[in-house]
């Protein structure tokens, strides 16, 4: 992969760089403060780029510990919107949320036959370089399980969490397959509360604003669906040498993510991702809380 230097980067990555420059639009982060996020370096990311940036910054680092677990949503009732009532969640389904640390991850993936190239492609030019957004290609991907960490970076001066990084890795390859950062956000183009999913790229970052959604069985979804910028779906956003932001939104990319509690007491996901109305990505999450506590205390 041609390398072009340090402010640009691979030369597939600042050709993808370029293309949302030129067709997405020059945003003001003081003005629009929904499309801040964590900005990677150009080699790369990995599982350790949330930990690198946290101590740059000076901020405190607080995972799970034998009294306690994190989420990656500190209060629930935040989501709270005139179209959504927390309280209409099932409380597994919550105390996930509210507990993430606590639980155990299974993930599996099902491409859609057409699909599968794309996917194979995006491994081997950006993913498995990059060491982010590596979704699983086969059953083999996941079969000897997936790890999961969260942490929430605090501000030792107000106690404020500033950020929850969520970082996921395949352990049979070592492949990071998520770090991303979590956060409840508001948009333009929504009343009440999404919730914001920011992963890091070279230079930028692929975010996914989702709308909740409450289901009269209990189970919750998150969506990200919308029909212009400003409102919930997938951004892509570039910062150059100058500090200057560009962002795009990408209105034929929707995601959608349900989340249920099962009979035997365990909280399963089903996530769904479509092109242009077509479903390519299937992935499927089975997240059962752990017997007993790491005990683990990062500063």
């Amino acid at each position: 992969m041609l390398w072009l230097g340090e402010s640009r980067g691979y030369l597939s990555d600042w050709l993808t760089q370029r293309w949302v420059c030129l067709t997405g639009r020059r945003v003001d982060l003081s003005a629009d403060a929904w499309l801040g996020g964590p900005v990677g370096p150009a080699r790369g990311i990995g599982k350790d780029f949330f930990a690198r940036e946290a101590r740059r910054a000076g901020l405190v680092a607080r995972s799970r510990t034998e009294s306690a677990d994190v989420g990656l949503v500190s209060d629930w009732r935040e989501l709270a919107a005139p179209d959504f009532d927390p309280a209409a969640v099932h409380p597994s389904v919550i105390e996930f949320y509210v507990e993430t640390s606590a639980f155990d991850l299974d993930a599996w993936s099902e491409w859609r036959g057409p699909f599968r190239p794309f996917g194979w492609l995006l491994a081997r030019l950006f993913s498995r370089r990059l060491q982010q957004l590596n979704v699983p290609l086969s059953a083999l991907d996941t079969s000897r399980g997936v790890t999961s960490e969260v942490v929430q970076f605090v501000d030792p001066s107000s106690g404020r969490v500033r950020e929850t990084a969520w970082v996921r890795e395949l352990v049979g390859s070592g492949n990071v397959l998520y770090a991303g950062s979590y956060a409840v956000a508001h948009v333009p183009g929504r009343q009440g509360a999404c919730v914001k999913v920011v992963f890091p790229l070279p230079n930028g970052n692929a975010m996914v604003i989702m709308r909740p959604e409450a289901h009269a069985d209990g189970s919750f979804s998150v969506l990200s669906s919308g029909r212009r910028f400003g409102d919930p779906g997938f951004y892509f956003t570039v910062r150059d040498p100058h500090g200057r932001v560009w962002a795009r939104y990408l209105r034929t990319l929707k995601e959608t993510i349900r989340v249920y509690a099962t009979a035997t007491d365990e909280v399963r996901a089903d996530h769904e991702l479509r092109l242009w109305g077509a479903t390519f990505l299937r992935l499927h999450y089975r997240m059962r809380r752990r017997r007993a506590p790491a005990l683990t205390v990062t500063v």
